[in-house]
């Protein structure tokens, strides 16, 4: 298997020294991630960063980290990894089996973490992602502004590509005892629920004239399910074929969950990883809380668009940052 070159990954200038997690089984796709890289479209680089953001988020608020701090999105399953050093973690997302030592472990809460422990990530049988975050974040030089890795751009990350076993991960270690440590999760109540079945609130492009208005409604009414392609790139779905009056466009810009519709009238809707520019002609984009949702399906899982207009959207948007902000963590101390 593949191994990286450390010194160029991490920060510290005594990689030898270096110390974190060590990575044992990389699992199916496991890649380091911050929010993203933005402001890098001028040279083609897309923002990468965590195909769920919600998840991500909560998995640094539990080990008391901001926002933007590098952590591990872990695709389906089987990470594994051993402790170095004595650290913080929290695991969130789809419903990985989480094992200390042998141990099963509770999602959406931190656990102090003594060096020589062993953390496994099981397969998850619904959903897709999990996310690792670890208190202080990983220790990972970033590119172009940011440690998000894009695989297709080699960017980002350890040397722009998926982690891989025997990487080793650094962070930092802590020197408190546990009673002094707070260690906090994320009541049930408080958890998002993984579905295989989503509903993507979808706002109009300006190229939606040039769909009909049986093609629209169609659209809007219809059930598609996930195909064989999909990945933090995008999702291709199956069902009812929906072509506009137009081939093609010139290339422009292409946003965060934006559903294009190639020749075969079949939706592709755009994520983290898409392409920056491209010619198919768009019917909408979906709102990026639904974006989230979609991120955790998988081949079969089923998909119906519904209409929303800008203002809707907006208003969503800030309703949940609102409830972000006002919900609690609990104490496990």
């Amino acid at each position: 298997m593949k191994s990286h070159n450390k010194s160029t990954g991490a920060t510290s200038n005594a990689n030898e020294t270096a110390l974190g997690l060590l990575v044992t089984n990389a699992g199916v796709l496991s890649l380091i991630q911050d929010a993203g890289r933005y402001g890098a479209f001028n040279l083609g680089l897309t923002n990468g960063g965590p195909a769920d953001p919600l998840a991500f988020y909560w998995a640094n608020k539990l080990c008391g980290n901001a926002l933007n701090t590098t952590s591990i999105e872990i695709s389906l399953g089987g990470l594994e990894l051993l402790a170095q050093v004595n650290c913080v973690i929290a695991v969130t997302g789809a419903a990985m089996p989480l094992t200390i030592n042998g141990h099963k472990k509770l999602l959406w809460r931190s656990y102090l973490i003594k060096a020589g422990d062993k953390i496994n990530l099981g397969y998850t049988s619904q959903g897709v992602r999990c996310y690792l975050a670890v208190a202080g974040g990983f220790d990972i030089k970033p590119s172009f502004g940011s440690t998000a890795t894009v695989c297709r751009e080699s960017v980002g990350g350890i040397n722009g590509d998926k982690i891989v076993t025997d990487d080793l991960l650094p962070c930092q270690a802590i020197d408190k005892s546990r009673s002094q440590l707070k260690l906090l999760m994320l009541a049930e109540h408080g958890q998002p629920k993984y579905s295989n079945e989503v509903v993507l609130r979808t706002i109009l492009s300006y190229q939606h004239q040039s769909f009909s208005a049986i093609g629209k409604r169609l659209f809007f009414s219809c059930q598609y399910h996930v195909s064989k392609h999909w990945d933090r790139m995008g999702y291709r779905l199956q069902g009812r074929a929906i072509k506009p009056a137009l081939d093609g466009i010139l290339s422009e810009g292409i946003c965060y969950g934006a559903v294009q519709l190639p020749a075969d009238g079949q939706p592709i809707i755009l994520l983290n990883d898409r392409q920056t520019i491209g010619g198919y002609p768009k019917i909408g984009a979906v709102i990026s809380q639904d974006c989230a949702k979609l991120s955790q399906l998988r081949q079969g899982d089923s998909v119906r668009f519904e209409p929303i207009s800008m203002s809707q959207a907006d208003n969503l948007f800030h309703l949940n940052i609102s409830r972000l902000k006002q919900t609690q963590l609990i104490s496990c101390n």
